[in-house]
């Protein structure tokens, strides 16, 4: 049997300080096959965003292992961590961080361009992904000429360009209308079988984490499948 592609084993996370200290994840264990969806419901403050900061390579924990493929996150030094964050997880927020003085094309190249991948093969990805999210009419439109769904595609193609097996979600539907919000959900949902990823999300949209190959709720530090 080959090895979950996500792999969390006593995972803890604590927040310190004079007055008090914050017990926001408790011995967490969990596993992800590759290519599988994972939705992370649960009340705000519940620790689902610091949940995805410490896979996301943002944050470390206080204590536990954690796997993502073949990077063990809990033992990379920072200048690993920054690799992995580079190359090997896309990142898709409740607004959608685009440069606003760029345009849709220039801010899904960017990430690919920053890495030192060549100029013209990082727009040349670029664009092949904004028309795979149906936006290869709006290349040269800057942010504030997107609509709220338009943008939050763009950011997806943004979280894809570098390739990476992880994409990982904060709210990214909760700032759209419902039209949009479908829309995206279809997106998100696909991209095991358009680009071979593994999808988390943390969400409060039940609808949403339906959806989901696998379900868990966070509550009082503790996750509990659906």
């Amino acid at each position: 049997m080959s090895e979950p592609f996500i792999a969390c084993v006593g995972l803890d996370k604590t927040f310190a300080s004079a007055a008090e200290e914050l017990h926001v994840l408790r011995k967490l264990d969990f596993s992800v096959d590759r290519g599988l969806s994972v939705a992370i419901t649960g009340a705000s403050g519940s620790g689902k965003s610091t949940l995805l900061s410490i896979i996301g390579g943002l944050d470390r924990p206080t204590a536990g292992e954690l796997r993502v493929g073949e990077w063990r996150l809990s033992s990379l030094p920072e200048r690993r961590l920054a690799e992995y964050r580079a190359s090997a997880v896309g990142f898709v927020f409740q607004f959608h961080y685009l440069l606003k003085d760029f345009d849709a094309l220039e801010n899904v190249a960017l990430p690919a361009y920053m890495r030192g991948e060549p100029r013209a093969l990082a727009f040349e990805r670029a664009r092949a992904l904004l028309e795979d999210m149906e936006l290869g009419a709006r290349l040269h439109h800057f942010p504030s000429q997107l609509s709220g769904g338009e943008r939050q595609r763009a950011a997806i193609a943004r979280a894809l360009v570098n390739s990476p097996g992880l994409v990982l979600a904060d709210e990214p539907t909760g700032n759209l209308d419902a039209a949009s919000a479908r829309n995206v959900r279809q997106l998100l949902f696909g991209l095991s079988s358009r680009y071979g990823t593994t999808l988390v999300l943390v969400t409060h949209d039940r609808e949403l984490a339906a959806q989901a190959d696998l379900r868990y709720e966070l509550e009082a530090g503790e996750l509990r499948a659906l």
